[in-house]
């Protein structure tokens, strides 16, 4: 006959890895990957106006470069999810690694707009094979219940990176050129490329994944399906799409160029601003995490409170009377934008509980795909709008709110049954059958 056995402790699942301190070092190699890529990735960010002078292009050319970025990489994070699922975090790492180096010392050594462009998308296409992995190599090394924490101290590490490409990399590119500065950059690929070949290691002993058949186009179609049918995973996708945009588009190009030219401020006090949204992201990863990790019902009024919180501060900025925003305001602005971030990992941890281990790469691809084809979306239609309305930054702005209304609706669409298939999911993996003889 059978009985059921409940698992003795609520805080672990069967087959958790144990965590401790070799866990860290290996997930350390990851995130600095993570880390080194986002650098790249908002490289641009900060050299905006250098480039348009650079390469002789208005606002719509120039938000090109950052929405070629962003196309490759949405496009490419369901293949990558594939790949992490199919062949490991260390092959998939590595060769996310040569492409964005490749792309960022491409990118140095442009001499035309066209050659750049390629160098962008190369580097997006690195770029894409990063964060997924990373949160792939978190749920093998650390026990179910410290995803929430680890995948926000991924995303604090990734801030990282954007802070030193906003301090750091915005000095060296006042301060030696272009091509130096951008070129110096990409050794820190080579840093991390050796650091992964040598101890970066896909799994704990002990806890190697199970056999999965792949057989080709039947098996991806399997993967995606099957994780879509997922209201988690859905509900993922939206929470990231919603939350997220609003600060990439401000750190990946168009704040440095709203606050110089539309608010009169130097090019100093603008790019404090830009550290200040990276500071407060950092903070705010912290407190999410721990919130979160406690707290799991917190998941979706975080995500809802910070979309609604940054839609009034971005309306009040943009529609306030005078010629500019006083300072105050910017800096509550970028304050709140510094929220998004953590906001939009908190889809991963919908769509985390929602699918098992077989399918975690894929599923994180759906997710990370929803604030990427927002981004990508916002920076074209502001860089569309400045062009025919002749900079004006308010008309311009006004996009971010056409699809914030979108990701809520759906958000809210989607949270009732995305509610009830985790709480089916959590007593299944409570509750184990044990078949013992009669």
């Amino acid at each position: 006959m059978s009985r059921p056995a409940i698992s003795a402790s609520a805080g672990a699942l069967p087959g958790d890895p144990p965590g401790g301190r070799r866990a860290l070092a290996v997930w350390g190699v990851g995130v600095s990957v993570y880390f080194v890529a986002v650098i790249f990735r908002t490289s641009l960010g900060v050299a905006g106006l250098d480039a348009a002078d650079r390469f002789h292009v208005g606002a719509s050319a120039l938000s090109t470069f950052s929405i070629l970025q962003l196309l490759v990489y949405a496009g490419m994070q369901i293949p990558v999810g594939l790949l992490v699922d199919r062949l490991g975090t260390k092959k998939v790492l590595t060769l996310g690694i040569l492409l964005f180096t490749a792309g960022q010392i491409g990118f140095a050594l442009s001499p035309s707009y066209g050659m750049a462009l390629a160098s962008r998308a190369l580097l997006g296409c690195g770029d894409a094979m990063t964060f997924i992995s990373v949160l792939r190599l978190g749920s093998r090394w650390f026990p179910a219940r410290r995803g929430p924490l680890v995948a926000q101290m991924a995303g604090l590490v990734g801030m990282a990176g954007n802070l030193v490409s906003t301090l750091l990399l915005a000095r060296l590119l006042h301060g030696v050129g272009w091509t130096a500065a951008f070129a110096g950059s990409s050794v820190a690929g080579l840093v991390v490329l050796v650091l992964t070949l040598l101890f970066l290691k896909d799994h704990p002993d002990g806890h190697e994944p199970e056999p999965f058949p792949h057989h080709g186009a039947a098996y991806v179609r399997r993967q995606i399906a099957a994780s879509w049918r997922e209201p988690g995973t859905r509900l993922g996708m939206w929470v990231h799409f919603t939350t997220q945009f609003p600060a990439m588009v401000f750190l990946l190009l168009w704040g440095l160029p709203f606050l110089v030219q539309a608010q009169g401020l130097s090019r100093g006090t603008a790019g404090e601003l830009l550290t200040l949204v990276v500071l407060s992201n950092m903070v705010v990863g912290l407190v999410y995490g721990q919130i979160v990790a406690r707290h799991h019902a917190a998941r979706l009024p975080l995500a809802l409170g910070t979309v609604l919180t940054t839609a009034a501060v971005w309306a009040t900025t943009i529609l306030y009377p005078g010629d500019h925003a006083p300072m105050w305001l910017l800096i509550v602005l970028c304050a709140v934008l510094g929220a998004c971030g953590p906001a939009s990992m908190l889809g991963f941890d919908f769509a985390r509980p929602a699918n098992p281990p077989e399918r975690q790469g894929t599923a994180s691809g759906i997710t990370n795909m929803g604030g990427f084809v927002a981004s990508m979306t916002t920076l074209f239609a502001v860089g569309v709008l400045l062009d025919l309305t002749d900079d004006d930054y308010g008309i311009a702005f006004s996009a971010v709110f056409v699809l914030q209304a979108l990701g809520l609706s759906q958000i809210l669409r989607l949270r009732g049954r995305a509610a009830r298939r985790e709480r089916e999911r959590l007593v299944a993996s409570r509750v184990e059958t044990v078949h013992v003889p009669a």
